[in-house]
Formats: C-alpha cells, sequence, structure tokens
C-alpha cells in the first residue's frame, strides 16, 4: 500500500536509525517543473519541528543526504530535516550548463528577474513559500512556528538570507562556510550579475552582509568556517559579515575550525553541534 504523502510522490525510502529517509519529487509551480529532494522524519508519531537544509554549489539533495551525516542525530532530537535542490533540472535555460558556479545547481537561492533565468530560476519562492506548506502537508511537523534553516556554501548564503527576511518564519539560523558577502566576491558578483542584473540595489534583498544591518534575527547565528578551507579568503570572506552584525547587535558564534576544509567531511564533523543548535530553539 503506498503512502499518503499529499503532493509529493515518493523516489526512494530506507529506514534510518529508527525514523524514515526518503527522496520526493514534486510538480514545482515556482520553479516551472519537477523538482526532487530528500526528507528524514524521526521515529514517533510526531508532531515534529523542521529543519531545512540548504546545500552547495554543484549540490543536490543527495550529497548532504548521503554524506552529512544527520539522520542519527535528528532521530535521537525528534527533528525532521528537509533538503531542497539548489536549482532547477533540466529547465532548457539557454547556457545554463556551461559553467559549474552558475545556472544548473547553482540557483544561489534567488528569484531571477532577468530573462531567460526568471521564469524558471526562482528558488527564494520555491524554498521560503511552495516548499514549507507542502511539507506540513504531508508530515508530522509542528507547522509554521517550528522552523528552523542552515546550510553549506551557496546554500550557507541562502540560509543566512532565508533566515534575517524571514526572522519570524525560522527561528533559528545557522551556516557551514557560508558566502556571506555574495556582492563582495566573484561568485556571488556572476550570479547576482546574471540572475538579477546589474543594478547592485537589488543584490541587497540577497546579501546577508546588507540584510543585517536592517535588522537583527533575534537568536544566535552559528558560522563554522574551516581555517584550511581553500576559498575563505577570496570567496567566502567572513569578515564583512562579521564586522556587520558587531554593528547591528546581531549575536554571532563565529568559529573557526582549525585543519578543516570546504568538503563534507568538515560538515559532517559539526552537523550534531549545528543540529542541536537548532533543536534548543525548536523546543525539541
Amino acid at each position: 500500500m503506498s503512502e499518503n504523502l499529499g503532493a509529493f510522490e515518493a523516489v526512494k525510502s530506507w529506514a534510518s536509525f529508527g525514523g524514515r529517509q526518503r527522496v520526493l519529487r514534486h510538480a514545482s509551480a515556482a520553479c516551472g517543473g519537477p523538482m526532487e529532494l530528500s526528507v528524514f522524519v524521526p521515529p514517533g508519531d510526531g508532531p515534529f519541528p523542521v529543519v531545512t537544509y540548504l546545500s552547495g554549489l554543484t549540490c543536490t539533495a543527495m550529497n548532504v543526504t548521503e554524506k552529512g551525516g544527520f539522520q542519527r542525530v535528528a532521530a535521537e532530537l525528534g527533528l525532521i530535516v528537509v533538503c531542497p535542490d539548489t536549482s532547477p533540472r533540466g529547465a532548457g535555460v539557454p547556457g545554463e550548463d556551461e559553467s559549474w558556479d552558475f545556472g544548473t545547481a547553482a540557483g544561489f537561492y534567488v528569484d531571477a528577474t532577468e530573462t531567460p533565468w526568471s521564469e524558471r530560476y526562482r528558488m527564494w519562492t520555491y524554498v521560503t513559500e511552495e516548499l514549507p506548506p507542502l511539507v506540513d502537508a504531508a508530515f508530522p511537523t509542528k507547522g509554521p512556528a517550528h522552523r528552523s534553516v542552515f546550510g553549506h556554501s551557496m546554500g550557507g548564503h541562502g540560509a543566512l538570507v532565508v533566515g534575517l527576511r524571514q526572522p519570524e518564519a525560522w527561528r533559528s539560523i545557522s551556516a557551514f562556510a557560508p558566502i556571506s558577502a555574495p556582492s563582495q566576491v566573484p561568485w556571488g558578483e556572476k550570479a547576482f550579475t546574471g540572475y538579477l542584473g546589474p543594478d547592485r540595489e537589488r543584490w541587497r534583498a540577497y546579501d546577508a552582509t546588507e540584510l543585517v544591518q536592517r535588522g537583527a534575527h533575534p537568536e544566535p547565528i552559528l558560522v563554522d568556517l574551516g581555517t584550511a578551507d581553500p576559498f575563505l579568503d577570496a570567496q567566502l570572506r567572513p569578515e564583512p559579515f562579521q564586522a556587520a552584525c558587531e554593528r547591528a547587535g546581531q549575536a554571532l558564534e563565529l568559529r573557526l575550525q582549525e585543519g578543516y576544509d570546504h568538503s563534507y567531511y568538515f560538515i559532517a564533523s559539526f552537523m550534531e553541534d549545528h543540529l542541536r543548535h537548532h533543536a534548543a530553539r525548536l523546543g525539541a
């Protein structure tokens, strides 16, 4: 007998630490086509709070699902973990597969305003408006007041922006190696120019360093970076965000982890810390 998963179609499913890890597919109105994601539901009847993880450049939902090591701790804490994809797939936009840091797997969690990207590349709306109610309808969640967000690299940028723009909707924020000042680094400049156009005023809505100066999140933000991360100085540049948090009175725990790089070995090493950070604020 098939499960009733609402708008979702089950692609794969595994038992994991007493809970259930699923890969799902659904038709996305925001992105104009099919999207896949993974959802881990812990053991028990619930209801459970939800933590959404946003992945980085080149990734699908499966990178963190298979390498992040979150299932054991999420099962213990009673957390649903939702992992969306990083962009539409096969959207047919000319040039979307020409480079690894723009287009497919590089949606940057923005709603594109420039043609031809604006029709399908609407990851902001997908993550913040479309996906949460679909998850609530399909799984035993505690509902809109019990959500948190975290992510890695491009997804760390996404998590900071989502949480800072919608502090009433996301209880807590954390990030691994985030692109926290995207308007000031090559990855962000390339993505924002392509998706949003050359007017830098439009970029401010998706730049955590700009956003935190407009209003702090009520909870401390946890950020981990590795000292051996090859992108630390050129692309991640945590200093502008750290300084902006200090000016804005935003509580920030920024930890430089000695010898760690940008990989999932780094993420898996500190995943438990991040999940416990969120669980404490979600009442899990």
